[in-house]
Parts: C-alpha cells; structure tokens; sequence
C-alpha cells in the first residue's frame, strides 16, 4: 500500500539538513511519496525507516540490470507518459544471431556505433538462438560475448542446452530466455549459480502473474517478462495493460521490464513492432538480424522517446574549432542547442572553410527560444565572448549571428567594441550558401 507523505515524513530524522537535496524533510517526504526520490539519497535515515519505506519507495517498475562489462538498466520506470516526468532507461536495442552464424558478423555488430547530436548510440545485446547441438550452441555464446562483452540473451531449445550456455558465459549477467512454470525451478538455481537474470514467459497475463509470484516468493527477482502476442494491437495492449497494473495498480507481479523478439517474416511488420515496443514501454527488443538502416531509424527514435522533455539535449558552452581554424578565420555564434549546434557546425563544415564557433550558455533553448527568454541578447553574448576571452585569441573583427535574431546585432556591437556583426541566414540549410557568397573573397 502506498504512504502518504505525512506518513513517510514520521518516519524521517526531521533534522531538515538538506543533504537530500530537499529543503526539508517534508520535502522530501513528498518526493518519496511521489517515487520521485529514493531513500537511499538520505544519509541519516533509520534501519526502521528503510525497512518500512523500502518497498514502498521503490519504483513500480524494477531495476534489472544485465551486462558486467557494458551494463544496460531496465525499468526503474515511474510514469505512464513520458510527459508527466520522463523515462528513465532506454529499450535496449538487440539483435538475434544463431549459432551457426557466420563469425565476421560478431565484429560487425560489436563495431556499429551511430553517433547523433552528440550521444554515442550501440547495439545494447546479442540474442544467441539454437540451431545446432547444445556443445556448439555453448560454444558460440562464449565467442560472441568474449568477443563483444554484451550481456547475451540465451535462446535455448531445451533446459540441458540453457544450462550449458548459462555455464559457458557465467558472470556475464546475460539473459536465459524461455522460462516457464514447467523448467523455472531449475533456470532459477542455474541463474543464481551462473550470475544470470531470467525473461519468464506464459501464454497470457495470468500465467506471467503466477510465473513471477513463484519466483519472487522463491527469492529470486531478477526478472524480465516476455508476453506472447500475436498481433500488432495485441502488442500494444498487452504492454499498456501490464504498465498500467505496475503504475497505477501496485501490482508487484506486473512490475518488471519487458523483453520482445521480433521475427513476423516480413521487413515493414518487424519495423512497426519495434516501434510499438520502444514506444510502449519496451525493455528489450530483440531484432531478427543486423540491418543498418532499421537500426539507425530505431536508435534515433528512442533517443527522442527518452530524451526529457523539459530538459533540452545540449553541448558544452565553449569556443568549437571547425575544421583547423587560425586567428584570421571567420566567428558564428549559435545557441548550445545540441540539434542546432550540429547543424551549424555540419554547414560550415560543409562550406569547405574553417571557423570558429561560439556557443554560449542557453539552457539548451533553441535560437528564438533562447532570444525570448533574454537567453540569447547582444549584452549575453558578449559577456560570454569577454569571458572566454575570444579577442586575444582572434584577429577575426566580424561575427556572424542567426538572421532569425537580428535584432540583437546592435547591442551586440554596443557590447563589443571594435566588432561588426553580420547577419546570417535563419535556416542552418542556408550558411553554406551565405559563406560562399559573403565571406568567401
């Protein structure tokens, strides 16, 4: 049963030191309340409290980690839209191999980064399906993960071949999929033997209730559920019915990521069920091959999914050295909008010349948004050109701003004596051609 934050604030220390970072326990108390903070952020809570608030401060949805050397946090989710706070952990992005595969596709996979606004983005798991004898099946498993370091997600055809590939990667805290009412027993003593979580499936919600029941009332809780679905709109039901028991509900049983494998046959099904599932609370998806262009159309859009909406992506606020610039190359300024830094700096990059980039703190607003909220004004700029010191570093006497906010461009040579600014174009898209014919001679 959830505490209200007046009972979570009697049980308290009540010192209001703040270390929480709460101005008082009250405050705290709330967050708490509200699964906006955990327990642990109060270095003088009693073993009382913990006890008592323990389960009841934890996220509805469990944290399962999976992985030793690149280590991947599912669930831990605490809203039902993105919107109310954000999500927290990304779907991790798997991808199926069986175990007759050929090898050079284990490099492939390890190797593929995509790399937007800044972030590095990875394929966060190798599925390994059976096909052959469980010796060779145990012996692929070892290959991809010492080869790739990902936690695995072992697809087993029977539980001696599960058992084999748990033993051949043990300490990898890799996935042993599959798991039923029928063999649980036996997956949960080779799970905490091997140092593995368990993906627990049933043939509808009611078996998954009781699956799990089982294994939390037999101590074991580290676990992901997979739901057996036979449709798109089943997909979408399934995963919002289980998030909202698990939320909104308490439902304990519910309250767990979730792993999908994707394999319908054909490319366009596969791709829609990989969005459902990012989407819809997703945990693990599990693509039925290595494909580039899914992944990179995948990747981008749970970065958008898992972005906080209320917390802009953004870069650094520094001087960017485009290309190899000297003290005579041209000076643009821009938000620290990472989207439009990117932007900017791919366009000049573009324009075949060097230059320097100057992106002051915006709070990660975009050009007009920061220009509204004084962000963005001739007298900030300056201030952060002065602070960086840019005039000893230059001989470059022209800056060039965004056309969008060319009304600053007067303070902005109040601001800076000896400058002249020139406005640029509104449109990224535009600078290639605004450097060409402007500042190229």
């Amino acid at each position: 049963m959830a505490l209200s934050g007046l009972q979570i604030q009697k049980l308290l220390p009540k010192t209001n030191c703040k270390e929480c970072g709460s101005s008082t326990c009250m405050a705290f108390a709330m967050k708490l309340a509200a699964k906006k903070a955990s327990l642990s952020e109060c270095p003088y809570a009693s073993e009382e409290a913990k006890q008592v608030l323990g389960a009841a401060s934890e996220p509805p949805v469990k944290g399962v980690k999976i992985g030793r050397e690149q280590v991947s946090t599912l669930g831990e989710e605490t809203v039902f839209y993105r919107h109310e706070k954000t999500f927290v952990n990304q779907t991790v992005i798997a991808v199926n191999l069986y175990d007759d595969a050929d090898a050079e596709i284990i490099g492939t996979i390890k190797n593929y980064t995509l790399e937007r606004v800044g972030e590095i983005l990875t394929i966060g798991a190798i599925a390994v399906t059976q096909r052959s004898d469980s010796d060779s099946f145990a012996a692929f498993a070892k290959k991809v993960y010492d080869a790739t370091g990902l936690p695995l997600i072992l697809r087993a055809a029977d539980d001696d071949s599960a058992e084999k590939a748990a033993k051949a990667v043990a300490g990898s805290c890799s996935v042993i999929a599959g798991v039923t009412m029928a063999n649980a027993d036996r997956m949960r003593e080779i799970a905490q033997e091997q140092g593995h979580v368990l993906a627990v499936t049933a043939e509808d919600i009611d078996g998954v209730f009781a699956l799990t029941s089982k294994l939390k009332q037999d101590g074991f809780n580290e676990l992901i559920i997979e739901f057996k679905t036979h449709s798109l709109l089943e997909a979408y039901e399934t995963n919002s019915v289980a998030r909202k028991a698990a939320l909104k509900g308490g439902v304990k049983a519910m309250g767990y990521p979730s792993i999908s494998f994707i394999d319908t046959g054909n490319d366009l099904d596969d791709f829609a069920l990989a969005i459902t599932e990012i989407t819809k609370f997703g945990g693990i998806t599990v693509l039925p091959s290595f494909d580039p262009a899914q992944l990179s159309t995948l990747m981008t859009l749970r970065q958008n999914i898992y972005t906080d909406p209320q917390k802009p992506i953004q870069v650094e606020p520094k001087l960017y050295a485009i290309g190899e610039p000297d003290r005579t190359s041209p000076i643009f300024v821009t938000t620290n909008f990472s989207l439009t830094y990117f932007l900017v700096s791919g366009e000049i990059e573009n324009s075949g010349i060097s230059a320097w980039l100057v992106i002051p703190e915006c709070e990660g607003m975009s050009v007009l948004t920061a220009w509204a909220a004084g962000k963005f004004s001739g007298s900030h700029i300056a201030k952060f050109i002065k602070e960086i010191d840019l005039e000893s570093n230059v001989d470059t006497r022209e800056i060039v701003i965004p056309g969008y906010v060319a009304q600053i461009s007067g303070e902005l040579e109040e601001s800076l004596p000896g400058f002249k600014v020139l406005v640029g174009p509104g449109e990224a898209s535009d600078l290639e051609s605004y450097i060409k014919s402007v500042l190229v001679k």
